[in-house]
Order: structure tokens, then C-alpha cells, then sequence
């Protein structure tokens, strides 16, 4: 704990705010909440060693739909990814790295989809679920083509979406609610979505 016994409030509601989204996200166990919050509050110096994670009692419904859209995603060359970064310009980062370790092991990929912790984030509070697509050299008639194939998809499996064709804006999935469950049995983020496409 801090110098004073007692945190603020706002310092709990921010603990307590960002303990339910990893939670609810699905993507970590415990222990990993505990060490990411351990990490982010670090300067605070607070013991979370006996910090109560809300169990994950998500049904996985809407999600087990979207992770069978992103699978079959490879038989158009497109690797979609899950968790992709915390922002769009880290999940571009890390799509390219993957694109990178595709090609070097003789895998062919066109283009790419994945959505941000960020776009999780939104999800879970606003039911709606951002993808963000395109291509690896930057033409933008292609990147047009790579969105349009990943909203058929969608599509395919029932999803209601929101896109206006154009490269300029991400695929929104609009009712999705957020209901993933942690399993760790799977990886996901880059290394889930490298194993996903070499299969």
C-alpha cells in the first residue's frame, strides 16, 4: 500500500474498473491480471498478491461464431487476429510482424483483420466490435478487396454489420456482445493466429 493506509478513490475505482475489463475480456487467467495490474499501478506500490479476480463466467457463444469467421479467413489468404495490440497502430505493427514470419516460412498471406484490446474494450461496454483490415503493400485496391471478403464472412455467420465500403473506415459488428471465456487450453494474439494459419 501507499504511504497513507488508504488509497483515493479514484485509484480504486481505476483498479477495480481495469481488474473487470481483463477479467471480462477472456484473454488472461489470474495470475496474468494480477501481473498486468501490477505493472500499471506499479509507482503505487500496492500488494495485489491477495487481489480477488472475478471468475469469468462468459458462454462463449458470440465468440466461438467470430473465432470460426477468423479461422476460415485463411482459405483467402487473410490472417485475422485476435487481441491485436492495444491500439490500431500496435496491431498493424504486430500484423506486418506476423506477415514477416509467414513469408519466411513459406506461408502465402494477402492481407490481414484483427481488432485492438481497445476495440475489446469498447465491446464489453458498448456491445459493438471494431475489425480493422488490409493488405501488406499498401494498395489499396486490394486493401478494398480484403475488407469486402472479411465482411462476407461475417455475414455468412450472421453478423450484423456496419461498413461503407471504403478502406478509410473499420468493419463494425454492431449488436456483438462481448462473451468470451478464458481458456487456457488456446493462444491467441499473434502466436494464436500464426498456429490458426499454418494448420
Amino acid at each position: 500500500m501507499r504511504n497513507s493506509d488508504r488509497m483515493d478513490q479514484d485509484l480504486v475505482d481505476e483498479i477495480e474498473y481495469m481488474e473487470e475489463v481483463l477479467s471480462k475480456s477472456g484473454f488472461f487467467s489470474k495470475s496474468e491480471i494480477i501481473e498486468i495490474m501490477e505493472d500499471q499501478f506499479i509507482e503505487e506500490e500496492i500488494d495485489f498478491s491477495d487481489f480477488d479476480v472475478s471468475k469469468n463466467t462468459s458462454s462463449n457463444e458470440n465468440f466461438s461464431r467470430l473465432e470460426d469467421v477468423f479461422a476460415s479467413l485463411k482459405d483467402e489468404k487473410i490472417v485475422a487476429i485476435h487481441n491485436c495490440g492495444f491500439d490500431i497502430e500496435e496491431g498493424v505493427a504486430d500484423a506486418f510482424e506476423l506477415f514477416v514470419h509467414l513469408q519466411n516460412n513459406k506461408f502465402a498471406v494477402d492481407g490481414f483483420c484483427f481488432y485492438t484490446f481497445d476495440d475489446v474494450e469498447e465491446a464489453i461496454w458498448e456491445e459493438k466490435l471494431k475489425i480493422t483490415f488490409g493488405d501488406f503493400e499498401n494498395d489499396e485496391a486490394k486493401a478494398l478487396e480484403i475488407g469486402k471478403t472479411v465482411s462476407k464472412y461475417l455475414k455468412e455467420a450472421d453478423f450484423s454489420i456496419n461498413w461503407d465500403e471504403t478502406i478509410n473506415n473499420q468493419i463494425e459488428i454492431n449488436p456483438f456482445r462481448w462473451d468470451k471465456s478464458y481458456d487456457d487450453e488456446k493462444e491467441y494474439e499473434i502466436e494464436g493466429a500464426y498456429e490458426v494459419y499454418i494448420k
